[in-house]
C-alpha cells in the first residue's frame, strides 16, 4: 500500500512538472506562428525584400518550440529549457506580431522611424560587411581601453589598500578625478592625444579604472587581519601576504568593480565613437541616422545589446572559474 501511494505521488509530481512544458511550448509556438501569419496574410506598405524569409524563420521557430513541448518528457534538458523560457518566448512572439502589423502592414508607426523586423534582416543580409567592420573596430577599442583601465585600476587599488604611503598620495587624486564622468574629459582628451583613437582609449581606461580601483581598495582593506597573522606565523614575507593572502581574498570585490567598469566602458565607447572616432558601432549609427536609415540604427542597437550581454557572460564565466572556491560559501 505504501509503495502504491508513493508511486501515485511520483506520477502526480511528474505530471505537474510536465504540464508547464506543454503549456509554454504550445503558447510560444502559437505566438511565433501568429508572427509568421501576420507577415504573410497582409501586403506590405513598403518594399521589404525579406518578408518571406522572416515568415519562414518565425514558422520554423514555432515548429521547433512545438517539437520541444512534444519531446519534453523524453528529453529533460529540452523540456526544462522550454518551460523556463516559455513566457519570454511567448512575449517576444506577441511583440513581433504587433510590431509587424503596426509598421509593415497598417502603418500605425510612422516610417522610416519605425521600420518592421524584416528591415533589420535586410541590414544583416546586405550590409553585414560594414556592420561587421564596425563591430570589429568597436571591440578593438573596448578591449584595449578596458584592459588598460582594469590593470591600472587593480594595481592602484592594491597599492592604496596595502600601503598607507600610497594611499596618502593617490587617494586625494582619486577623489578629485574619479567622480568626474569620463565624458567630461572629452575636450581635453581629443586635444592632448595625437589621434582620436588614442584619446578614446584614454577615456575608456579612465572610466574603467575608477570603479576597479575603488572596489579593489575596498577588498584589500577589508581582509581579516587574522589571515595575515597566521601567514606571518608560518614565515610569510610581505610580497607573499599581498599576492597570496590579500589579493585572493579581495577578488570578489575586484569582480564587482569589473562588472561596474564594463557598463561604464560601453557608455564611453559609444560617446567617443559618436564624437570623434571614425569607425565603430557608434559611428555606424550616426552615419545611418544621417541618411535616415533607421533600420540600420536598430540593427546596430541589437548587435550592441548582444555584445554587452556577451561581454557580461564572459566576465561571469571568468568569475566562476577564478572564484570556484566561493560557490559553497556565497549564493551566486
Amino acid at each position: 500500500m505504501t509503495t502504491f501511494v508513493a508511486t501515485q505521488i511520483d506520477t502526480a509530481e511528474q505530471a505537474r512538472r510536465e504540464a508547464p512544458i506543454a503549456l509554454w511550448g504550445v503558447t510560444a509556438a502559437l505566438a511565433w506562428a501568429a508572427a509568421a501569419a501576420a507577415a504573410e496574410a497582409w501586403p506590405d506598405l513598403g518594399d521589404w525584400l525579406e518578408t518571406r524569409r522572416f515568415a519562414v524563420g518565425a514558422a520554423a521557430l514555432a515548429t521547433a518550440f512545438l517539437a520541444l513541448a512534444a519531446v519534453g518528457r523524453r528529453w529533460p534538458r529540452g523540456g526544462a529549457w522550454i518551460r523556463d523560457r516559455g513566457p519570454w518566448l511567448t512575449a517576444s512572439g506577441v511583440v513581433l506580431t504587433l510590431w509587424q502589423l503596426a509598421s509593415a502592414k497598417f502603418g500605425w508607426l510612422p516610417l522610416p522611424f519605425f521600420p518592421p523586423p524584416q528591415a533589420l534582416i535586410e541590414v544583416y543580409t546586405e550590409d553585414y560587411v560594414a556592420l561587421g567592420a564596425s563591430v570589429l573596430a568597436s571591440m578593438k577599442l573596448l578591449v584595449v581601453g578596458f584592459a588598460i583601465g582594469a590593470v591600472l585600476g587593480f594595481v592602484t587599488g592594491v597599492a592604496i589598500g596595502w600601503s598607507r604611503r600610497a594611499g596618502y598620495w593617490v587617494h586625494p587624486v582619486l577623489r578629485f578625478v574619479g567622480p568626474l564622468p569620463a565624458t567630461a574629459w572629452l575636450p581635453i582628451a581629443f586635444f592632448a592625444f595625437p589621434t582620436s583613437w588614442s584619446a578614446s582609449i584614454f577615456l575608456i581606461a579612465l572610466a574603467t579604472g575608477f570603479p576597479v580601483t575603488v572596489l579593489t581598495w575596498s577588498g584589500i582593506a577589508s581582509v581579516n587581519a587574522r589571515y595575515y597573522d597566521v601567514a606571518r606565523t608560518l614565515g610569510a614575507r610581505p610580497w607573499f601576504l599581498v599576492l597570496r593572502v590579500a589579493v585572493p581574498a579581495a577578488m570578489p570585490h575586484v569582480f564587482v568593480g569589473l562588472f561596474m567598469a564594463l557598463g561604464a566602458a560601453f557608455s564611453v565607447l559609444m560617446v567617443a565613437e559618436l564624437v570623434g572616432v571614425k569607425a565603430g558601432i557608434g559611428f555606424y549609427m550616426q552615419w545611418a541616422q544621417g541618411w535616415a536609415s533607421y533600420a540600420n540604427v536598430y540593427a546596430a542597437l541589437v548587435v550592441l545589446a548582444l555584445l554587452c550581454s556577451g561581454s557580461i557572460t564572459v566576465l561571469f564565466r571568468l568569475r566562476d572559474r577564478v572564484l570556484s572556491w566561493q560557490k559553497g560559501l556565497v549564493q551566486w
